[in-house]
């Protein structure tokens, strides 16, 4: 079955003819619109299709028409000739719209980021007043809120520029040191430190870790009367300036603590020792004293020998109050509680010193405090303990004059004597061994170096302890503590 040429030459030529002039519509419609919004990518890629377009419908319909008329005039020759030619056309156009579409593709995607970055300008260009309020407020809560730790922080926060100069400093911090906001920034870091090479040592790791933690080191503060211990941690920081922040801690009690502690250890080593000893001499001591008041009783007063023997006896008798000190020391005597006044002991301890602190011209000054309940404690005991320290600021005030204050407070079930004498104090390096046995900056003659050791036997056996604070030159304070118990035990 075959159709008839004619329709399908019709319809091909006429086709090809509305190809053209469609085309030339969409290229009219497209430059209409582009026109009217030449920012829009959307028409610029639609007028690049529709030339495109035309392009290739312009080069089909004339192919297909002179195809055609060649044909039927009988130049079929000729039409082969110009073909390849029209096909060339044909694919130059097909090559052309793909070409428009990809690169529109990815016009397109940047075209979005652009329209969103247009908007976000826009945006922020329309309520740029608000945007800037609102991170204004933000940069202001942010400063109090890191003010406030800084201000308000217990430990001393320091800001240092790269020489190491002081950029800022917190009030614990001025505090500590001495100074005054505005007179700190003319102060140097290392002013600051008792050893300025520890200091060199630690900023030369602080540059080049950029940061360091827990450094210990001694901190001189501004009246240079004490030398604190201190735990130094830092960073680097880098935004618009460079800076290091430090931070320092105090550690001078904890290490006065740990201080006692092997103290503490020592002294209980150093018991169980003595106590062996003690035992050991005491006996042998006992005869000899024996033997030489036997001795004694047969030789004539102020005789030679009689001399000899009563120096004898004395050191004898030395020996066996050192070893009864030892024996006090180890523990070994048994502590008997009773309920007392407190207050009563302290007074009659003072009594007994009466003539000594007297014949110095040293006044004692009381402030009891009358709410201390009875308690138990060894009355005996710890009147031996406030002797000792007595004597000890009596020694250390010397014999032109001078004060000792006796105080005590309830606080926290406890109760606290202190012990103040304005006298000549103790040295930073004595201040650790005071409680040692036989440790004594006394000359010969004048102390065994077991006074402390026992007091601080004794009032541990009353399950309290014994502080101490000192400036040299300045005087001594001794603090006893001791837990209330209002039973008999």
């Amino acid at each position: 079955m075959t159709f008839p040429f004619f329709p399908l030459w019709f319809v091909d030529v006429f086709g090809s003819f509305l190809m053209v002039v469609f085309g030339t519509l969409c290229v009219i419609k497209s430059f209409a619109l582009r026109k009217k919004d030449p920012q829009n990518v959307i028409w610029a890629y639609l007028l690049w299709l529709s030339i495109a377009l035309a392009f290739f419908a312009l080069s089909r319909s004339i192919g297909h028409i002179a195809q055609h008329f060649l044909s039927f005039a009988g130049y079929h020759h000729i039409w082969e000739v110009l073909r390849p030619y029209s096909g060339s056309l044909n694919t130059v156009a097909f090559i052309v719209g793909g070409a428009v579409t990809l690169f529109f593709e990815r016009i397109w995607g940047i075209y979005h980021r652009i329209r969103e970055a247009h908007l976000k300008l826009t945006y922020m260009n329309r309520n740029l007043d608000e945007l800037v309020r609102e991170k204004t407020r933000e940069l202001i809560s942010s400063e109090r809120k890191y003010r406030r730790l800084f201000e308000g922080a217990q430990e001393v926060i320091v800001v240092a520029a790269p020489d190491g100069t002081i950029m800022d400093m917190n009030p614990a911090g001025l505090k500590l040191f001495g100074y005054s906001r505005e007179s700190i920034q003319e102060v140097s870091l290392d002013s600051l430190f008792e050893n300025r090479e520890e200091f060199h040592r630690l900023w030369e790791k602080l540059e080049l870790d950029g940061h360091v933690a827990n450094w210990e080191c001694a901190i001189r503060k501004v009246s240079n009367e004490d030398k604190p211990i201190f735990l130094v941690s830092g960073a680097k920081e880098s935004d618009s300036v460079e800076r290091y922040v430090l931070w320092l801690r105090d550690i001078t009690h904890r290490k006065f603590i740990e201080r006692q502690l092997i103290n503490a250890d020592k002294l209980a080593s150093l018991g169980r020792l003595a106590a062996g000893v003690a035992h050991e001499i005491n006996n042998p001591l006992g005869i000899i004293l024996g033997y030489t008041q036997l001795l004694l009783r047969s030789e004539s007063p102020g005789s030679e020998r009689y001399e000899d023997l009563r120096i004898i006896e004395k050191q004898v008798r030395m020996c066996k109050t050192i070893v009864g000190d030892l024996l006090k020391f180890s523990r070994m005597t048994p502590t008997e509680k009773q309920l007392g006044d407190i207050h009563n002991t302290i007074d009659e301890a003072i009594a007994i010193l009466h003539h000594h602190l007297n014949g110095a011209q040293i006044v004692v000054d009381r402030d009891f405090d009358r709410s201390i309940p009875e308690f138990s404690f060894d009355a005996s005991k710890m009147k031996q303990v406030f002797i000792n320290m007595l004597m000890n600021a009596r020694d250390a005030i010397g014999d032109g004059g001078g004060r000792i204050s006796v105080s005590t407070r309830f606080v926290d079930n406890m109760v606290k004597i202190k012990i103040q004498d304005n006298g000549s104090g103790i040295s930073p390096e004595h201040i650790g061994k005071i409680f040692e046995p036989f440790f004594t900056t006394k000359p010969p003659g004048k102390g065994t170096g077991l006074g402390l050791a026992v007091s601080y036997g004794i009032v541990a056996d009353h399950g309290g302890d014994v502080l101490v604070e000192s400036s040299e030159g300045k005087g001594t304070i001794f603090t006893v503590v001791l837990p209330v118990k209002t039973k008999d035990r």
